[in-house]
């Protein structure tokens, strides 16, 4: 069962704190991933739609998961859980330097989250202090902070999952 790592980063200008408009760990933030099937290799032709606030109890075992559905394509079935605690905000420094900022973590089990799509829900303050609430389904953002006198604006966005750990066959952690 691995555990996959998302982060995030984009270009900033006069922006700062990029995140869900929630925070990082919003309970009610959907984070839609394309998830590959590692039994068939399969994609999933639209993105599916994980959320902290909705849990699901797994079929055969007494834990729960965030989502658990079965390949359209073989019928296997595997789940994802989410990891809080890990996310942060992207901060204009950050963004200057181009680090990676981590988001979310999962644990999928029969699931590799391929790609994260970016949608509606975010927020970023200015430089100046003015407060935004962002779409970024269409990848840019470009406003007039009127307070601080300056454009302020998003592009340039991308998003990387990376294992960060999984387990060998004997059960042991190995880190990536």
């Amino acid at each position: 069962m691995p555990i996959f790592l998302l982060s995030y980063k984009a270009d900033l200008e006069n922006l700062t704190d990029l995140q869900p408009r929630e925070g990082c760990d919003d309970p009610g933030y959907g984070y839609f991933l394309k998830l590959k099937c590692e039994s068939c290799g399969e994609v999933t032709q639209r993105e599916t739609c994980v959320t902290l606030s909705e849990t699901v109890t797994m079929p055969n075992s007494r834990g729960t998961a965030h989502l658990v559905q079965k390949c359209k394509f073989c019928g296997r079935e595997g789940s994802v859980l989410m990891i809080p605690g890990h996310g942060k905000p992207l901060t204009l420094e950050l963004s200057e330097a181009q680090a990676l900022v981590p988001l979310m973590v999962f644990e999928c089990r029969g699931f590799e989250p391929i790609e994260f799509v970016f949608a509606d829900g975010w927020k970023a303050k200015s430089t100046s202090g003015t407060a935004y609430e962002i779409d970024l389904s269409q990848g840019d953002f470009a406003e007039y902070d009127e307070d601080g006198g300056c454009p302020v604006s998003l592009s340039n966005l991308e998003a990387r999952f990376k294992v960060v750990h999984k387990k060998n066959k004997r059960g042991q952690t190995v880190y990536e």
